[in-house]
């Protein structure tokens, strides 16, 4: 249904959006995951038709729609694709029922046959009962679904989300995740959504892109990301509680890793250890695999308990049963596997 081809994307000498390649079957629920400045945005807006590509392809059901090798692009209107920003941008002058009827009447369609889709998808939406007020007299959550409404009338086959969430409060987020997941199984539509919340591309998600400086770090299903992460900065960036990852250098016959001395056998001499949260506990005293550690944060999470601690600009998080009776600032042995779960090379790349 979407195919993105080796799509890059320039502003002058940077390169925002570098050598991107991704293919998700009808009816997917893509989201495009990252931290603020990765391209992330950049390449929805290529995939919307507000920014023409540098180079590589975008192809919607078969037909290609933005061409950067050939400084080609299809109009916006003509991709059956509808986008939500992030500030909602309603019609300040026009009612509910005017802003989602707009689009339709835009494109021509019948009155009769705009009156009904705007009740269908009024009532989707649950906001029927708000159709004759204008969007300042209706909430933030209600705005969001007021402009959803406006992009899902028309029908595209093709549905793009720019943080549509950021705006509102942690609970009514919560809500309209499910609200969105809802509306995808009803629209089945495909659905490209951007965030920087893992929280939401691990929930709502089919298929997740996760990206860093420009590229794709790793693309795959919400599991493959948890369970085998490709580079250091997916394994750092996807979970929750993120993976602990801590240097490890030789050092004489032996290797150090966060400063001391352990019975390890790296694939290189040096290497990043990957160790998760749960497999980390908190020592009563120190031991040969433990490290002594700064106290900073003890907070409750799922029915356990959610330990970190710093030493030396490390910073390590462990998932144990019960609080230690410590207090902040006090010293905590950090205990570690005999193991770590995977290692990473310098580059941040997975290498066992």
């Amino acid at each position: 249904m979407l195919e993105i081809k080796s799509l890059t994307k320039r502003f002058g000498d940077v390169e925002a959006v570098k050598d991107v390649s991704i293919a998700v079957p009808d009816g997917a629920f893509l989201v495009l995951l990252g931290p603020s400045g990765c391209g992330k945005t950049t390449l929805l807006r290529m995939l919307a038709g507000l920014e023409q590509p540098s180079a590589g392809q975008i192809v919607f059901q078969g037909q290609t729609v933005s061409d950067g090798d050939k400084n080609w692009s299809v109009d916006p209107a003509r991709r059956n694709s509808g986008l939500v920003f992030q500030s909602y941008a309603l019609w300040p002058h026009m009612s509910v029922r005017g802003n989602v009827e707009w689009p339709l009447k835009v494109a021509g369609m019948a009155k009769a046959d705009r009156a009904a889709r705007v009740d269908e998808v009024l009532q989707l939406l649950d906001i029927r009962q708000l159709a004759d007020r204008y969007p300042n007299e209706i909430s933030g959550g209600q705005q969001q679904r007021v402009a959803i409404a406006r992009t899902i009338a028309p029908k595209p086959g093709v549905l793009l989300f720019d943080e549509p969430l950021s705006n509102l409060d942690a609970k009514l987020r919560v809500e309209m995740r499910t609200e969105l997941m809802r509306l995808h199984r009803a629209t089945g539509a495909t659905t490209v959504y951007v965030t920087h919340d893992q929280i939401e591309a691990m929930t709502m998600a089919t298929h997740v892109a996760v990206m860093d400086g420009g590229r794709v770090q790793q693309f795959g299903n919400p599991n493959d990301l948890i369970e085998r992460p490709e580079t250091a900065f997916v394994a750092t960036f996807v979970g929750t509680p993120p993976n602990n990852m801590i240097p490890v250098v030789k050092n004489g016959t032996g290797y150090k890793i966060g400063g001391k001395h352990m019975a390890l056998e790296p694939p290189a001499e040096q290497c990043l250890a990957m160790y998760r949260a749960e497999a980390l506990r908190v020592a009563p005293e120190e031991t040969s695999t433990s490290l002594p550690m700064e106290l900073v944060e003890v907070s409750a999470i799922a029915g356990r308990t959610m330990v970190t601690a710093l030493r030396d600009g490390l910073r390590l998080t462990a998932i144990v049963d019960s609080a230690p009776g410590l207090r902040i600032g006090e010293t905590v042995h950090m205990q570690l596997p005999d193991q770590p779960a995977c290692w990473f090379g310098p580059d941040g790349a997975r290498v066992q």
